[in-house]
């Protein structure tokens, strides 16, 4: 048995639904929906049982789920804005410890979302290398609560049996319900279906124009099919996980507007006071290391992975991976 938590959000739920067009459902779906509108996500996907995030500590510790080949650990809080740190230690960092420990324990596969968020301010050198990871300074709390597993798990020397993914700008099928820690693919899509128009921040640097800020925009469909290929292969340590090449804004929303068929119309808006200061214009995972451990690693370019979105899913209004065929 294979465990997902996390399973019922954006990435877990699309991993489930590439492991379901492939043949696996013998998965114990761990999550908490509360109010959230992504209970939709579970709709067409086929799994063993569900368990709420609360129960399934104690229930592993009592030894009520046996046969489990490895754990999938997607779960957690992604809110990047989220202020209450208490609440993110518990989520991201102890929950994932105790995880991490029974795993190691029982001897089973642990694979764990970490996140480009844990780089900070940094533009430059996106290495994932052990010694840039116990390095890195994150500039909030969403960031330090993955640096601080991250560091501990290499320090206690378990990177050896276990393995971290730092996701960069997840874009595709199943963020629906994120509000607004959805890509700006989506929310650039819905903002020209209503208005005709996208709005980016302006540029307060002078080596960037209007737009020109760089993200490393990966596709939601490689990451899951490098998390499948990860399930089946002893490769172990902490990887980046983006598609490797630094886009700009404009690149984006020129992509959804293409997709869309639509004339181009880009509006720049002042930043907001606190983030003048603290953006980051500039990110680009180095995926060397992945590619080394002998995962394939050869992502959509930015064009076509937002035309494959844009019109296969959010056009026909098919959100979930789970819609079409894969």
């Amino acid at each position: 048995m294979l465990v997902v938590t996390g399973g019922a959000g954006f990435i877990g739920s699309a991993f489930i639904a590439w492991l379901n067009a492939r043949g696996e459902s013998d998965i114990l779906l761990v999550d908490s929906l509360g109010t959230s509108v992504k209970w939709k996500n579970l709709v067409g996907l086929k799994y063993r049982d569900f368990v709420h995030k609360a129960q399934f500590l104690p229930n592993l510790s009592a030894s009520k789920y046996p046969g489990i080949r490895a754990i999938v650990h997607l779960g957690a809080c992604s809110t990047t804005t989220e202020t209450d740190g208490d609440y993110l230690i518990a989520n991201n960092y102890q929950y994932t410890r105790a995880l991490a420990e029974y795993a190691l324990e029982k001897g089973i596969r642990f694979i764990y979302a970490s996140s480009g968020a844990t780089y900070g301010a940094r533009e430059r050198d996106f290495s994932d290398d052990d010694q840039t990871t116990l390095s890195l300074r994150p500039i909030n709390r969403y960031g330090y609560s993955k640096q601080l597993f991250d560091e501990v798990a290499i320090q206690h020397g378990w990177t050896q049996h276990i393995t971290g993914i730092k996701f960069f700008n997840v874009y595709g099928p199943n963020e629906y319900h994120k509000g607004e820690m959805a890509s700006v693919v989506f929310k650039a899509f819905h903002q020209i279906r209503t208005h005709g128009s996208v709005r980016l921040f302006r540029s307060y640097r002078s080596e960037f124009g209007d737009g020109e800020q760089k993200r490393d925009f990966v596709y939601v469909k490689d990451c899951v099919a490098a998390l499948a290929e990860l399930l089946e292969k002893p490769v172990y340590g902490i990887f980046n996980m983006g598609s490797g090449t630094a886009r700009s804004w404009n690149d984006l929303a020129t992509a959804v507007f293409a997709a869309m068929d639509k004339e181009k119309k880009i509006e720049y808006i002042p930043m907001p006071d606190e983030l003048v200061h603290s953006y980051q214009y500039f990110t680009e995972a180095k995926m060397e290391k992945l590619q080394a451990a002998g995962i394939r690693w050869e992502p959509m370019p930015l064009e076509e992975g937002i035309t494959d979105y844009v019109k296969n899913y959010l056009l026909p209004g098919q959100l979930r991976l789970q819609d079409r065929p894969l």
